[in-house]
Order: structure tokens, then sequence, then C-alpha cells
């Protein structure tokens, strides 16, 4: 039987998949007044995309931050993630600091979840995913390729390596370029999830082309998809509240 990653009170591998909705504030009153606007809407989970965070270069600021965001957000799960400018984000750092910043993160019992990109060195991975363990933190080991869609079969292993690393969330987004890289990303997920996944698993093809990835993780296997509130943190993300109502669709009918 599959494992189950349990946040507060939301239980990401069981039922219907969990939507999350990302926060991009660049100042500490911005993403008060988001979290105070995200805590009237329903969803499951908030990611706090630290990478837009002005003051994010100062860790003091950031655990400033992420206090005055939890002190809103008191039942919310939040996901920590500082998105590399690699991979899509809107800053670059170093990687000592990128490690020391996620440490730091995942020792302060301020988050449930931390995301670590899979395209770390492999020590720095699992130095970070035992910190986090170490701490009750759940981790996100992710991987995004804004450029094209991969092979099949390379979707697959980037989820395993994720899995064999310690992730307790495998994830990987890809950009679709014509219907058929959606396609290879839905199947990949299920191929995924039927044959490897020892729990659960996040997968999206991006942008307009790959709406329908976000939409049907409970047919293909995707357990938490990324909905919006007001300003998108990636491509292709839609108002949580019409991705609630069509994952409720599509539940209700299958």
């Amino acid at each position: 039987m599959k494992k189950v990653v349990k946040i507060k009170d939301v239980t990401i591998g069981e039922g219907l998949p969990k939507i999350c909705v990302p926060m991009v504030g660049e100042t500490i009153p911005e993403l008060i007044a988001e979290a105070v606007f995200l805590k009237e809407l329903d969803l499951d989970v908030v990611e706090w995309r630290v990478d837009f965070f002005k003051d994010v270069i100062n860790i003091d600021k950031v655990k400033q931050a992420l206090q005055a965001i939890r002190e809103v957000l008191v039942e919310k799960p939040i996901i920590f993630t500082f998105r590399s400018a690699k991979e899509g984000g809107h800053k670059q750092v170093n990687t000592a600091f990128y490690l020391e910043l996620n440490k730091v993160i995942a020792e302060s019992n301020l988050v449930e979840v931390i995301d670590v990109e899979l395209f770390n060195d492999e020590k720095d991975v699992k130095a970070l995913v035992e910190v986090a363990h170490a701490n009750g933190v759940a981790v996100i080991i992710s991987n995004h390729d804004f450029h094209r869609t991969p092979e099949k079969q390379e979707i697959i292993s980037r989820l395993c390596k994720a899995q064999e690393l310690g992730g307790d969330l495998p994830k990987i987004a890809v950009m679709p370029t014509c219907a058929e890289d959606v396609i290879i990303l839905l199947d990949a997920t299920r191929i995924m999830s039927e044959e490897y996944a020892r729990g659960p698993i996040i997968t999206m093809s991006m942008a307009g082309k790959g709406i329908i990835s976000r939409l049907s993780g409970e047919l293909f296997g995707s357990a938490l998809t990324f909905g919006s509130a007001k300003k998108v943190s990636a491509p292709g993300q839609i108002s949580v509240v019409e991705l609630r109502k069509t994952i409720d669709l599509l539940h209700n009918n299958v």
C-alpha cells in the first residue's frame, strides 16, 4: 500500500487531488494581505514562493516574513519554495546560500514542507532531506523544464530519482510544444503512479496546452495541483475557484 503525506489536516495521496495556491508578494505587507485573502479561499495548501520576496537574501527577514504569514494562516499547511532562476524562478543565489536558507527554514517549525530542486548535487539534496525529516518537515524534490517535454522514460526516471533521494513528494513540471507532449506527461504520470511510486507524486504540463494535466490528477495519478488566486507563479495556472469546480465535476463523473 502506498504511503500518504499528512501535513496538518491535509492528507496528500488520499482522496481528491489537493489544491495548492502560491504566494508571490514582494514585501511583508503584501504577503500579509495575500495571506488574509487566501485564508478565505477553498484551498488545501499554500506555497510561499520566497524567490519573489525582495529581501530573500536576508534569512532573518525571510523568517520574519514567514512568521507573519504563519500568524495569519495558522491552520493551513505551508510549502516553502525558493525556485532558482534556472528552473523558472525570480532570483539566482549561490549553492551555499540555497542550502543554508532551506536548512534554517526546515528547522524553524514554521512550515510543513520544503521544496528542494532535483538538479542540485546529490549529497546536498540528501542533506536537506535529512534535516527536514529530523524536524518533521516533508520534502518535495522537484524539477521544472520550461523549454520542452522530455521523453516519457526520462520523466519517469527523474521522478524515480527524486523518490530515491528521499523525496516525500517527487514533482516534475514540463513545457509542452504540442498536444502529444501533454499526452507524454500524462502517460508518464500514469506509469509512475501505477508501477514505481511508493507514495504521492506531483506532475504537470505547463502553459495553456497543459491545463488538462492540472485538472485530471485523480485519473492519471498526480496528487497535488496548483491554482492561482490573483497572480500566477507559473504559466497555465487557473483560478482556484474554477480549479475546485472542475476537479469536483470530474470526480463526480469518473
